[in-house]
């Protein structure tokens, strides 16, 4: 017989936890009490057939009601005569709620972080309203988020490392490993002002640092000079520099043409060309190089992997460098190394906007398998005299 026993109910109240609504409860929220539970009883052919098995489930319910109450409904029945069976469950209160799952000494830590934070910012009640359950399994580091919390409302965009921020029992590595909740506490705390709203708090590191106003390590970018005659270092080795993109911007380079490549190896065996240099790409995100407003005054040359990602990339540049043009992502390149191509795990398959019309057509044959399934030519894999001859034409 499918009837309600005591582990239905106390799994009935047990959701009501995971749905957080019970904490919620304790903040005055909702008036969840009393609050009827669903039973399901014997039907009148099932207490003529089964009596035995009735009276045990009569037993059950009642020897375990300490936290719920039964309501009792009067049956005359014609063969059993006059009975008492449950026709409701009701639990009258939080209290009988908490104690029926065991989670009175939960909801007493909860109660306390709630009057802990109406005391020292009032302001974030709303996000534990919102994520009680999340606010108790922050217990024991809740106290350090509200002093980071009041640490940045009396410190507005601080300008500084996260490493540099002085408070007892907080670290840059605890702050790291809180950036999604302390993001929510910060746009709930701080005046709109003072959030810059472009950047992604949660993100990465980077657009947290950006929104809320604190230093984050440079972007770097790492290029080479191809022509020994502008060489930047005073010494006969590899041009190999890598800069912040800060000094970057600011060198204004003697150089003509401009070549990126996504792949290390290609990046430093690409040979000698006359007052050009190489920039290493690194793949999506070309923030680095953005500021570099002297690059929209040189030839510049983008070399990626033969696939829809490799043109992706190349769209994007695009969005910075809208005259960009590409090198060895053609037809005739792809083709003539058939051999040597290789399955792309996750195609793109969005449109993009800024490629030639060579360009989309190849692209086109990509996403749609045209010429194989998900075909990918990866640039490492292209011959170095292939490359060469292709540098001695443009």
């Amino acid at each position: 017989m499918r009837w309600t026993t005591p582990a239905d109910l106390r799994t009935h109240v047990q959701k009501l936890w995971d749905r957080g609504l019970l904490l919620s409860s304790l903040m005055g929220d909702d008036e969840l009490f009393p609050r009827r539970l669903t039973l399901k009883g014997p039907d009148s052919r099932q207490l003529s057939e089964s009596f035995s098995d009735v009276r045990d489930w009569i037993a059950q319910l009642s020897g375990s009601a300490k936290h719920y109450r039964i309501v009792w409904r009067t049956l005359n029945h014609r063969v059993l005569g006059v009975n008492e069976i449950p026709a409701e469950i009701w639990i009258d209160s939080i209290d009988d709620a908490l104690a029926f799952i065991g989670k009175v000494r939960d909801a007493e830590r909860f109660a306390d972080l709630v009057r802990l934070t109406r005391e020292t910012k009032p302001e974030l009640i709303p996000w534990l309203r919102k994520r009680p359950l999340r606010t108790l399994e922050l217990a024991g580091s809740w106290p350090n988020l509200l002093q980071i919390v009041a640490w940045l409302q009396m410190h507005p965009r601080p300008d500084i490392y996260l490493r540099q921020i002085d408070l007892p029992g907080v670290h840059s590595k605890f702050i790291e490993a809180h950036r999604g909740v302390l993001g929510e506490l910060f746009d709930l705390a701080l005046p709109q002002e003072q959030i810059d709203p472009t950047a992604a708090g949660a993100s990465g590191a980077a657009g947290f640092c950006r929104r809320y106003g604190f230093r984050d390590k440079p972007l770097r970018v790492r290029f080479r000079i191809l022509d020994p005659e502008l060489a930047l270092l005073p010494v006969n080795a590899d041009q190999d520099i890598a800069l912040t993109e800060v000094a970057f911007a600011g060198l204004d380079l003697a150089v003509e043409t401009v070549f990126i490549t996504e792949n290390e190896i290609n990046f430093l065996a690409f040979p000698p060309v006359a007052r050009s240099m190489v920039i290493f790409g690194a793949g999506y995100g070309f923030e680095n190089l953005a500021a570099a407003h002297w690059l929209h005054k040189r030839k510049i040359h983008y070399w990626g992997d033969i696939d829809t990602h490799g043109f992706a990339i190349l769209n994007q540049l695009r969005r910075f460098f809208p005259e960009a043009s590409s090198l060895l992502m053609d037809k005739e390149t792809l083709l003539a190394h058939r051999s040597l191509w290789g399955v792309e795990p996750s195609p793109e398959t969005v449109e993009l906007t800024r490629l030639t019309d060579e360009e989309h057509t190849l692209y086109d044959d990509l996403r749609s398998d045209s010429l194989g399934e998900r075909v990918r030519l990866e640039q490492e894999r292209i011959g170095f005299e292939w490359l060469v001859d292709a540098l001695s034409t443009l």
